[in-house]
């Protein structure tokens, strides 16, 4: 029965990234949608918070985002050889269709209809990336609250776009500041504390 289970992980891993690697028309970022609808709302290998994590972290280091969160993936789905199945899945057929292709394409590339397949692909992958966007802002506003959200929308769009700031270096500052960030209630904690404290004092004055 374990082994079942593993083999229809596998099988689920190398489905899902195959259809990621073919269909992530012009890679990076328009294949994190995709990653999104296979993991989290086709599979539910992880919740969305989970993802926007592995998004953020992935962000944050070098190399492509779609090998980083395939291989993170695959491991917390069927361990090593999941994240060697989920990595070979997203990069081979795609390797291997643009190498029988590309021959068609150098002789064909002068044709309108060729230009037309990459370009017809745009608006497709721009509202899978605004449905996307969309659900982070819900997610962030119930966490957060709208506003502090908002702010930091604006914040990270200004540095990343008008000081040209890499963002992973924003996304790695965000992180270091949530993890110096008092953890919550703690002032209620600390003046729950001292009062206890005052009141002991109080209690050892009087006798």
């Amino acid at each position: 029965m374990a082994d079942k289970r593993y083999t229809k992980r596998q099988l689920g891993l190398c489905l899902a990234f195959t259809r990621i690697g073919l269909l992530g028309f012009g890679g990076g970022p328009s294949m994190i949608p995709l990653v999104h609808a296979e993991a989290v709302k086709r599979y539910g290998w992880m919740s969305d918070d989970e993802f926007s994590d592995v998004l953020a972290i992935g962000n944050t280091l070098p190399g492509p985002i779609a090998t980083k969160m395939a291989g993170t993936i695959g491991y917390r789905v069927a361990g090593t050889m999941g994240a060697i199945n989920a990595v070979l899945a997203v990069t081979l057929p795609c390797i291997i269709a643009m190498i029988a292709l590309l021959g068609l394409y150098m002789a064909y590339r002068d044709q309108r209809w060729i230009a037309g397949m990459g370009q017809g692909v745009v608006p497709v992958v721009m509202i899978m990336m605004v449905q996307l966007t969309w659900d982070f802002w819900q997610k962030s506003r119930q966490t957060l609250g709208w506003w502090i959200a908002a702010l930091m929308g604006l914040v990270a769009a200004g540095l990343i776009y008008a000081l040209g700031i890499h963002p992973g270096i924003v996304i790695a500052a965000l992180l270091v500041a949530a993890l110096l960030r008092p953890e919550k209630g703690w002032k209620k904690r600390w003046k729950q504390r001292w009062q206890r404290r005052r009141k002991g004092h109080n209690e050892e004055s009087g006798t």
